[in-house]
C-alpha cells in the first residue's frame, strides 16, 4: 500500500462517520466492467455499485446525454414541467408496461413512496380502518436505510439502536407460501418483496413461489409490490426478475442502474389505481423527476435494450454459473445465482468471505461479501466470454487455494 492510498483512508478514517467497512481500494477511473485505482493497479469490477452500473462504467451514450442535458436545465422542481420528464414517461412506460410513473431519487425513497401509496390506496380504495393498513415484508429483506424502512428489517445491525419504529408490518419467512397466506388478514392492503434476496446472499425463492404470491395476491385484494431496483433492469437475464415466473406485480420499483450510475433517480412504476390515490401537495420531492435525471434515465434505458445487455447477462451469467458449479473447493457450500446475480456461499468454517474478496483484490477483481459467509457476484451487463473466462481463473485460484 502506497503511502498515497494510506492518506486517503487515513483522511476516511479521522473525518468520515464510520458506518462502511470497505475493502481498501482507493478507486480512480472507471470504463465498462473494468476499475482503477490511484496507484495504476486494475480490477474487474464484480458488485457494479450493487448493480447500479448494468451499463457499465462511464458508458459514452449515457455521458453525452448527461453534458446535453447539463449544458441546457438541470433543476426546475416540480412546480414547473419541464421537456424531459414527459418523454421518461413514455419510454419507461413503453418499455415496462407501466401505467403509471412516481419519479424520486433513491431506491429507499421508491420503497417509502410506495408504502405510502399502499396504504392510503388501502383505506382510500380497498376500505381498511383509517390507521390500520398492514403490510407484509419478509425476514432478511433489504428496501433501505430510512427509519421506516429499517423498522421492519430483521437485520440487527440495520435496526439496533434506532427505535421507536412505524407500526403496520408482518414478517414472514421468505418462500414461505405457506406463512405469507398465515400473515394475511382483512387489514392487508400490500405484501412488499424483492423477487431475489440480494443483500441476504442473493436467496431465490422455490420455483413457483411468486406465482402463487400472484395468485393469493389477485383473490385477496392485495397489491403485490416487487422491490426490483437492485434484480430489474436486466439484472437476471430479464428486463425485471418476475418475469422469470411469468407475473406482474402491482407495484414494481426500480432505481440503481435506472441511470446507469451516472446520477440518483428512482421510479414506482405502477397504475392509475394505486398512485393515483396521491393528489397534489400529498407527496412529493424537489429533485424527483428534474430534467437531467430523466435525460440520463432515457439515455440509461435506451442503451440497455439497444446494445443487448439484457440477453448478454442471460447468456453469460447462465455460463459464470455453471463453471463456478464446477469449481471444486472445500470452502464452497453453495453456488447460486440467476443471470448476472451470483453469489459463492461459503461454509462457515471457511474462515468468512471477507478474506476471501481481499485474497481476489490482490488477483485483480473487486468482490463483495455479505453476512459474513457469502461472495457476491454481480459484473456490468457488458462483459464477455473472454472475461468471465479471466474472472473465473481467478475464483478458481482464490477458493481452492485458501479453502484447501
Amino acid at each position: 500500500m502506497t503511502d498515497q492510498t494510506e492518506a486517503y483512508i487515513s483522511a476516511e478514517h479521522r473525518l468520515g462517520a464510520h458506518n462502511y467497512d470497505p475493502i481498501d481500494v482507493i478507486l480512480h477511473r472507471g470504463e465498462g466492467i473494468w476499475l482503477w485505482d490511484v496507484e495504476g493497479n486494475k480490477y474487474l469490477d464484480c458488485l457494479s455499485a450493487y448493480s447500479a452500473v448494468n451499463q457499465g462504467h462511464c458508458h459514452p451514450e449515457i455521458l453525452k446525454a448527461m453534458i446535453a442535458q447539463a449544458r441546457e436545465l438541470t433543476l426546475t422542481s416540480r412546480a414547473f414541467r419541464n421537456d424531459q420528464l414527459a418523454p421518461f414517461y413514455e419510454e419507461i412506460a413503453e418499455l415496462t408496461g407501466s401505467h403509471k410513473v412516481l419519479p424520486m431519487n433513491s431506491g429507499a425513497e421508491a420503497v417509502e413512496s410506495a408504502v405510502k401509496a399502499v396504504r392510503k390506496w388501502g383505506y382510500e380504495v380497498k376500505g381498511v380502518p383509517h390507521g390500520e393498513a398492514e403490510i407484509i415484508v419478509c425476514e432478511e429483506n433489504f428496501h433501505g436505510r430510512t427509519i421506516a424502512i429499517v423498522g421492519f428489517s430483521t437485520d440487527p445491525d440495520a435496526r439496533g439502536g434506532f427505535g421507536p419504529f412505524a407500526p403496520g408490518f408482518k414478517v414472514v419467512p421468505f418462500g414461505d407460501i405457506a406463512a405469507f397466506e398465515a400473515a394475511i388478514s382483512p387489514r392487508t392492503v400490500g405484501f412488499l418483496v424483492e423477487p431475489i434476496q440480494g443483500e441476504a446472499g442473493v436467496i431465490i425463492p422455490p420455483d413457483g413461489y411468486f406465482r402463487r404470491v400472484r395468485e393469493i395476491c389477485s383473490a385477496e385484494n392485495i397489491i403485490l409490490v416487487l422491490d426490483e431496483i437492485q434484480t430489474g433492469l436486466g439484472r437476471t437475464g430479464k428486463l425485471f426478475a418476475e418475469a422469470h415466473e411469468g407475473i406482474e406485480a402491482d407495484v414494481t420499483l426500480v432505481g440503481k442502474a435506472l441511470s446507469g450510475g451516472y446520477y440518483p433517480i428512482s421510479a414506482v412504476l405502477s397504475n392509475s389505481e394505486v398512485l393515483g390515490v396521491l393528489r397534489p401537495g400529498q407527496h412529493g420531492s424537489t429533485f424527483g423527476g428534474n430534467p437531467l435525471a430523466c435525460a440520463v434515465a432515457r439515455a440509461a434505458l435506451r442503451v440497455l435494450v439497444e446494445e443487448g445487455m439484457i440477453e448478454n447477462s442471460a447468456l453469460q451469467g447462465a455460463y459464470f454459473l455453471e463453471q463456478l458449479k464446477a469449481i471444486r473447493a472445500n470452502a464452497i457450500k453453495e453456488v447460486r445465482g440467476r443471470g448476472l446475480m451470483l453469489a459463492v456461499e461459503l461454509h462457515p468454517e471457511a474462515g468468512g468471505a471477507r478474506r476471501y474478496c481481499d485474497a481476489l483484490k490482490e488477483r485483480g477483481i473487486l468482490a463483495k461479501d455479505t453476512h459474513n459467509h457469502t461472495i457476491r457476484i454481480s459484473p456490468p451487463l457488458v462483459i464477455t466470454r473472454d472475461d468471465v473466462d479471466w474472472a473465473l481463473e481467478r475464483f478458481s485460484d482464490v477458493l481452492t487455494a485458501a479453502g484447501s
